[in-house]
């Protein structure tokens, strides 16, 4: 009887196995490891990303029935609750940042083609730029200081609108203010940041401006804007108004001009 490969088998055919091999080796990832290697480790997590899976008992547990079907799906180590634990608690978390990378530019190659709803003629790349906070529990995570009764994390993630792709995630402490992430972007050329009022930042803001790129952010109620103009729009796109005006910049006592859309 013919061996009929898994579909998994095949999904994960598209990983270049070697590139994962020199990532493990850059941080010793498989020193002293018997029986569950970290391509076992990938596997197992990739296998839960796939069927969506919401713990490593439920995972397990699935993996389990897959009997002998385990060694053509690539899992070779013994597969258990314990060992997975173990490897996602105690091994190099910069295995997986390094590997990803060399994944995301991969990804965005797939959909580069791909049209944005907004405007079908757009070429340059768009992002939206946005975090969210997760709670954690303090007698798990005491190093995750956020508040009295409850640790956190903050996470900084910018997306590729084409294919949804995160191209930037930072993981910070939960106080930590969504503005201070514009220091740390890599800013392309002609590309379009779209951001809350969370960003507005004119300092921050310029420095997008002198990287040649565009951005889309919301104002705050105490923002001081004078139209001087406006330009004609179409209301059936759901467009309000588009103005050209002065921004009053109180701590530096100048004037900039500014156009708003609404």
């Amino acid at each position: 009887m013919g061996f009929q490969e898994t579909v998994f088998a095949q999904l994960m055919k598209q990983i270049d196995h070697n590139v994962f091999k020199r990532c493990v080796g850059e941080y010793q990832g498989d020193y002293r490891t018997r029986s569950f290697s970290c391509q076992d480790q990938f596997l197992c997590m990739a296998f839960a990303q796939l069927a969506r899976k919401k713990s490593l008992r439920d995972t397990i547990f699935s993996l389990r029935q897959m009997g002998h079907k385990l060694y053509h799906m690539g899992i070779k180590g013994s597969v258990s609750l314990s060992a997975l634990s173990d490897a996602n608690t105690g091994r190099n978390w910069r295995i997986w940042q390094d590997f990803a990378q060399t994944l995301i530019p991969k990804a965005r190659a797939l959909y580069a083609d791909e049209p944005i709803s907004v405007d079908e003629d757009l070429k340059a790349s768009v992002y939206a730029l946005d975090s969210t906070t997760i709670d954690l529990c303090m007698s798990v995570f005491p190093w995750a200081d956020f508040r009295t009764t409850k640790a956190g994390i903050k996470l900084h993630t910018q997306i590729d609108i084409r294919g949804k792709i995160p191209v930037f995630i930072h993981i910070s402490e939960a106080k930590m203010s969504d503005v201070l992430a514009l220091d740390l972007l890599i800013l392309e050329a002609l590309a379009v940041y779209l951001m809350d009022r969370g960003y507005l930042d004119f300092a921050r803001l310029y420095r997008i401006e002198q990287a040649k790129a565009f951005f889309v952010t919301r104002s705050k109620d105490n923002t001081r804007f004078y139209r001087q103009y406006s330009r004609r729009v179409d209301r059936t796109t759901g467009l309000i108004c588009d103005q050209i005006g002065i921004l009053v910049l109180k701590k530096a006592g100048r004037l900039t001009q500014l156009s708003c859309a609404a």
